[in-house]
């Protein structure tokens, strides 16, 4: 069952740097850095304008206005003039220089989570939330490109007007701007403690947002469950406690800014104040002229911005780190991987040839495989323990046990959704290890007990199962094994999109197309999970009869809970405590073996008690 992330493992605070975190973004930053590091300029140009304009002020004050000169007035206004509006297209021009290249960085990003989130092993997918990987791929990088957009740009721009305003004011009056100065120590003590608490809140308050997609998600999907029991309430009700957790979050993160917001705002404030005061008095005793006093006190208003500033831009350089931080987790996870291993060889044969070997290592063999999930303890008892299994060449195999007892997990070992944790299983004598993963695949065709569809048409979701190119011939011959004659009743036949997870179609269309998709692409090996479950007693006998020309051209594991689908086999294995207890025909074990009759005398009960409800 998937957790929220707050359950998953994560670096601890401790270890966590926002410079290490932020310079993994580098890589993606790489292609479009000379227009980045061109805006980067463009904006420290357009910063820097903004210090000639108490120059030109101490000019106007000192010259043209102390000589009563109103020509020179006129021409000092317009020089501000330009000034200005060279400040404002330079800073439109770095906007458009960063618009499009940022929007292809986090296009980039979110492919590369995508298509790595493809790779991950299915117990990946087991133990994360899908609002968590959701909210990674979307809030997560909106705040990324919101970073290299301006908060990465303003920081190196106000870092440098702010070293340059504070040359200028030395340079007018040292005096006065060393009281300026005094405010930097309880100002970086300030930022540094500010830092180190918004990143833990930051962090808090996204993965919340991440289990606040969640329970949306799961609430859009599970609509019928909610409605069909009358839930909304307490569906609501969760919402409504984790929107409150978010909400109080989202204000402890404004109390810390508006906290180091203040602090940022007055301490500066009062050195500008103390400075006023300081510069009158000299102006007063005739040791600084008016102007200078203007054009310093013009420059330590321009500087307000860059300084105040600096609380905004760390929360949203925090925030961006932890977004880095929660997209890398995603992006670290290890990907299936390829294992081969010492002597063996990639085998990539192709269809219809299979590897030379005895014939009796042909078929289907699971030998002496253990298993057990990836997060369960290594001392835990394995969900399966020692499978010997042989399915035969052309056989079909059915796998019969009680709940729970490992059916599902067996053959999903067979296409390696999960691997073994001991033993081998081998396809014609190969070890499925040593088969390149995309063609193992191919080889093996697997319908799973829940029939997942995608928002796509019928064609496009059952095609999926077949080989690239394949046709309508190749769909029509899948669909009529499946019984699956309603799609031609759909307003569009084929082409009908099914909407978001088949909810559109009856539980038995669904999995008669899921069938079909399994069965297009005429594969080797076939596993089947309970396929005919949701059928009725009439399509479940014309379903069989088509599958039975399916299967006599493949090798089959079919899981089974009811005598009709056991008769397609031609032998029955009983699972039982992870163990496989006994093999042969379903006459034999139902004359051997007690608890395969108990199973399957309950089945007969279940099926002659679905008949009765059928013809009623």
């Amino acid at each position: 069952m998937p957790t929220t992330h707050s359950d998953a493992s994560r670096p601890a605070s401790e270890d966590r740097s926002a410079v290490r975190s932020l310079l993994r973004l580098w890589p993606y930053v790489r292609p479009v850095r000379t227009r980045l590091f061109s805006a980067a300029f463009v904006a420290v140009v357009a910063s820097c304008l903004s210090l000639v304009i108490p120059l030109v002020l101490k000019w106007i004050v000192d010259g043209p206005v102390a000589d009563r000169d109103p020509g020179g007035v006129w021409f000092g206004a317009l020089l501000l003039l330009v000034l200005g509006v060279a400040e404002a297209l330079l800073f439109g021009f770095r906007r458009w220089l960063v618009a499009r290249p940022l929007a292809g960085v986090e296009a980039a990003m979110r492919a590369d989570l995508f298509r790595h989130l493809q790779r991950l092993p299915v117990a990946f997918h087991d133990r994360w939330a899908s609002g968590q990987l959701l909210s990674r791929g979307t809030t997560d990088l909106m705040l990324l490109r919101m970073f290299l957009a301006f908060p990465l740009t303003f920081l190196l721009v106000n870092g440098t007007t702010i070293l340059v305003g504070f040359v200028i004011l030395l340079g007018q009056e040292w005096t006065l701007g060393l009281i300026l100065l005094v405010p930097v120590v309880p100002l970086v003590f300030v930022c540094s403690l500010f830092e180190a608490r918004y990143s833990l809140v930051a962090r808090k308050a996204q993965d919340q947002v991440g289990d606040l997609t969640t329970l949306v998600e799961e609430s859009v999907l599970g609509i019928r469950i909610i409605k069909g029991f009358g839930r909304h309430r307490s569906q609501a009700k969760a919402f409504r406690g984790l929107s409150e957790r978010l909400r109080g979050t989202e204000l402890g993160k404004a109390r810390l800014l508006g906290g180091v917001w203040a602090l940022i705002t007055i301490i500066p404030e009062l050195a500008i104040g103390a400075a006023l005061v300081l510069g009158t008095v000299q102006v007063a005793d005739g040791g600084l002229s008016a102007g200078t006093l203007v054009a310093f006190l013009s420059t330590a208003l321009a500087l307000r911005w860059p300084v105040e500033s600096i609380g905004f831009l760390l929360a949203m350089s925090q925030e961006a780190a932890t977004a880095a931080d929660r997209y890398f987790e995603v992006l670290d996870a290890e990907e299936e991987r390829e294992t081969y291993g010492a002597g063996q060889v990639r085998v990539t044969y192709g269809a219809g040839a299979a590897p030379a070997g005895p014939a009796a290592d042909g078929g289907l063999r699971f030998d002496g495989v253990e298993f057990r999930y990836p997060d369960a303890p290594a001392d835990s008892v394995p969900v399966l323990a020692r499978i010997d299994l042989h399915v035969r060449p052309g056989e079909t195999m059915a796998l019969v046990g009680g709940t729970g007892s490992g059916k599902t997990t067996l053959t999903a070992l067979v296409p390696r959704l999960y691997e073994p944790t001991g033993g081998r299983i081998t396809l014609d004598g190969q070890d499925v290890t040593t088969i390149a993963r995309e063609r193992l695949r191919e080889l093996v065709s697997v319908a799973f007990e829940e029939p997942t569809l995608f928002s796509a048409s019928v064609g496009e979701n059952v095609l999926m199962g077949g080989a690239a190119g394949a046709g309508d011939a190749e769909l029509r011959r899948a669909l009529d094994i499946a019984q699956a004659g309603f799609v031609d009743a759909l307003p569009h036949g084929a082409a009908t999109q099914v909407g978001e997870q088949g909810l559109s179609l009856s539980g038995g269309q669904r999995q008669r197309l899921a069938l079909a998709r399994a069965v297009v692409g005429r594969p080797r090996f076939l596993v089947l999970d309970d396929p005919l479950s949701a059928l009725d007693v009439h399509t479940e006998s014309l379903v069989e009869a088509a599958l039975r020309r399916v299967l006599a051209d493949t090798t089959a594991l079919v899981v089974a809970h009811r005598p009709s689908t056991v008769m397609l086999a031609d032998r029955v294995a009983l699972l039982s405590g992870g163990r496989i207890a006994a093999v042969g025909t379903h006459r034999e074990l139902l004359r051997t073996n007690t608890e395969y009759a108990w199973l399957m005398s309950g089945a007969d009960a279940e099926r002659s008690a679905s008949a009765e409800g059928t013809a009623l």
